[in-house]
């Protein structure tokens, strides 16, 4: 009998139920960090202090102490001269809600991960992965400080491009421990043909480049701009001096709000032909659960492409805006279970059904 084979079931569902919660708590604090971003409160908190900052201020001297830190900053003596302390406070709460999450998070994963290891109820070939999704959850509070340093010295908000990159790095562990879900349950994957999984795992790539590109339409607030659809800026496609009139050419694809927001279009566009061309296939194939699992995916992009176009029109209300983001997330995850299963393990902690040919009950 192999180590894997030797965990029992009962601790392979805690550790599932354990990493559902974890999934579910990253879910929770992406959607408080774009709140944290609308409503601008990211630099509310101008030092990182990741054990002391967890009590936020008890009395009106801190409190104070506090405001008089984020008077020193750009956004304040730039966009908020003038806030009361009622109104500082707002956005105090967001930006320390999100670390506060943040911590959690990290708890949550760590001491049952221990405790799970210490009871033997993880098999060896699941430590080291477990283990880097760890490692990259605590680079993650070091990418979180690199966004926020961005905006408090020469700008009046953070850095877009860290902001994508934090927001990015979050979801690559969500859908690290999505994946890690599935390859620890009883399911089989499914043995289609190859080009099923060729355009599953594009649409994966494709969903989290899309992501980044949203992340910097909202750090640059482009979404605000070219509020006009089919249309933008007068054009289907907009001409090639005003996409690319900064230099050097590739700071356009950062920097400028008419590139990164047409970026950001032709993107959905390409996602949703592609789950479209991929949904098609899967069902003339009787590929069972990938036909189903690629329409969910197309319904799920359909979806995210409306309220996108909604929150564009709209000016990017909070409520759309977060639905949008919301709906993103379960795009990703959706992508990633169709790749994973369309993907035959090499090891796994739990015995599989043999994988099932398409065209056959599963």
């Amino acid at each position: 009998m192999t180590a894997a084979a030797a965990v029992r079931p009962p601790r392979i569902r805690a550790v599932r139920v354990w990493l559902m919660l974890v999934a579910a708590l990253i879910a929770v604090m992406v959607l408080v960090g774009g709140a944290t971003r609308l409503t601008e409160s990211g630099l509310s908190i101008v030092e990182w202090k990741p054990i002391t900052g967890t009590l936020p201020p008890l009395t009106d001297a801190q409190w104070h102490a506090a405001f008089d830190g984020y008077k020193q900053i750009p956004q304040y003596r730039e966009l908020n001269a003038g806030m009361t302390l009622g109104e500082f406070k707002t956005i105090f709460w967001w930006e320390w809600s999100h670390r506060l999450l943040g911590r959690v998070i990290g708890i949550a994963y760590l001491l049952p991960f221990l405790w799970f290891l210490w009871r033997g109820a993880i098999a060896p070939e699941w430590k080291r992965a477990l283990w880097a999704i760890f490692g990259l959850g605590a680079l993650q509070g070091g990418v979180g400080w690199w966004m926020v340093a961005s905006g408090l010295s020469q700008r009046t908000e953070v850095s877009q491009v860290r902001l994508a990159i934090h927001l990015t790095l979050a979801l690559v562990i969500f859908a690290s421990i999505v994946w890690t879900l599935r390859r620890l349950s009883h399911r089989a994957p499914v043995v289609a043909a190859a080009r099923l999984k060729i355009t599953a795992t594009a649409l994966l790539a494709m969903t989290l480049i899309q992501l980044f590109f949203g992340a910097l339409v909202a750090g640059l607030r482009a979404g605000r701009t070219f509020n006009t659809w089919p249309l933008i800026d007068g054009a289907l496609i907009p001409s090639a001096d005003r996409l690319w009139f900064e230099t050097p050419w590739w700071k356009n694809l950062f920097d400028n709000h008419l590139t990164v927001q047409f970026d950001h279009r032709m993107m959905a566009y390409a996602l949703w032909a592609l789950a479209a061309w991929h949904a098609i296939d899967a069902v003339r194939a009787r590929a069972g659960r990938v036909a189903t699992g690629a329409l969910w995916l197309f319904g799920a992009l359909s979806l995210q492409a409306l309220l996108g176009i909604l929150t564009l029109l709209h000016e990017v209300p909070i409520g759309l805006a977060l639905g949008h983001q919301a709906v993103g997330i379960v795009v990703l995850t959706l992508a990633v279970l169709q790749v994973e299963r369309l993907t035959v393990p090499r090891l796994h902690t739990s015995p599989r059904a043999a994988p099932v040919p398409v065209g056959q009950p599963s």
